[in-house]
């Protein structure tokens, strides 16, 4: 069967998460800025990455300190991931929602495709074991909040987060280590609707973050 779209050039193809896209901006023009935050190969070349337009022409590092400046005092910790496009997708949206780290449990070494670049401007922490993080988080006072479809678990649609916390994520079927919960002050779970009994554990992790956003972020702040 003809699949129309190999008739369609490079130039034709719609931007995607898989693909260039249509985003950046040339060379710039006039007068070139002394502020050193810009970097002068971008000002020559152009900058095509996926930034706000905020950071245009702004170095790596200078980014990164900016974001540091702003980061929320919320973290993320995902264990038992099997899938490797699952935790590129929770660093992604860690980074647009500003948490403070990704905190991996378990391998250390994973395909980074799926976080679209974010890696480089999100913290990224490793621990060996559940007791490493939760020794991490004891030590600095983080409240551990487990996000799991667990019986006993509490509505994360009318529960309060912790402003200071951590929020844990185990994978699709398994879900998080009995140790963790026990070890969590609260375990939410996410209120669903169809046949399914779990849903993507990166979703999930989305839909997380995004109820600490809407109960301590100052929204003032978004781009």
């Amino acid at each position: 069967m003809h699949n129309p779209e190999s008739d369609r050039g490079p130039h034709d193809r719609g931007p995607t998460e898989w693909q260039e896209g249509r985003h950046g901006v040339g060379p710039w023009e006039g007068e070139w800025p002394t502020d050193p935050r810009y970097d002068q190969d971008f000002l020559r070349d152009g900058d095509r990455r996926n930034v706000v337009d905020a950071y245009r022409y702004w170095s790596l590092e200078a980014i990164r300190e900016d974001l540091d400046q702003r980061r929320h005092p919320f973290h993320v910790a995902i264990e038992n991931f099997e899938n490797d496009m699952n935790i590129g997708t929770v660093v992604r949206t860690a980074n647009a929602f500003m948490a403070e780290a990704v905190h991996i449990v378990g391998r250390k070494r994973w395909n980074r495709r799926g976080a679209m670049v974010t890696d480089r401007y999100q913290h990224i922490i490793h621990h060996e074991t559940v007791d490493d993080l939760l020794e991490w988080a004891t030590a600095r006072g983080v409240a551990v909040v487990a996000i799991d479809n667990t019986p006993g678990s509490v509505p994360l649609e009318t529960a309060e987060l912790p402003r200071d916390c951590v929020l844990l994520f185990g994978q699709e079927g398994p879900g998080v280590t009995a140790e963790a919960q026990q070890a969590a002050v609260m375990t939410c779970s996410i209120a669903q609707f169809g046949s399914t009994r779990s849903i993507n554990a990166g979703v999930a992790a989305g839909i997380a973050m995004h109820t600490w956003i809407r109960q301590h972020a100052d929204l003032s702040h978004a781009w």
